[in-house]
């Protein structure tokens, strides 16, 4: 059964821990190329330069091209509900968890195919 890790961190452990971690970042590709919002990680990125990048991707978007951004959620599936009831007052903050709830499912996305 699929438990989502609590945070970033334990989610890219995760992926590592799992040998999942380079279709992870295939994954995130993939999404983000679709959306038209080409991030185009190397696959031998470190963890933490994945999350910085993402959060900064994330942030640019939420920032200047809203309408991209609500897109690339749509893309990827992010839950709506999850979306609304974060806290928009910090926009770094926002853009954190939202960082967050992208990689949520793409691990999810990961996780589900390699299972079944």
């Amino acid at each position: 059964m699929f438990v989502a890790p609590l945070n970033t961190d334990l989610l890219l452990s995760e992926a590592q821990k799992e040998a999942l971690y380079l279709k992870l970042v295939e994954q995130i590709n993939k999404d983000f190329a679709l959306a038209n919002e080409s991030l185009d990680f190397d696959v031998s990125i470190a963890p933490i330069d994945l999350k910085v990048r993402l959060h900064d991707k994330i942030y640019q978007l939420i920032q200047f091209k809203f309408a991209e951004y609500l897109n690339l959620l749509y893309i990827i599936d992010v839950p709506e509900e999850q979306v609304k009831s974060l806290d928009g007052s910090d926009l770094v903050e926002l853009a954190e968890q939202v960082a967050f709830l992208v990689l949520k499912r793409e691990w999810q996305k990961v996780w589900f195919r390699n299972k079944f």
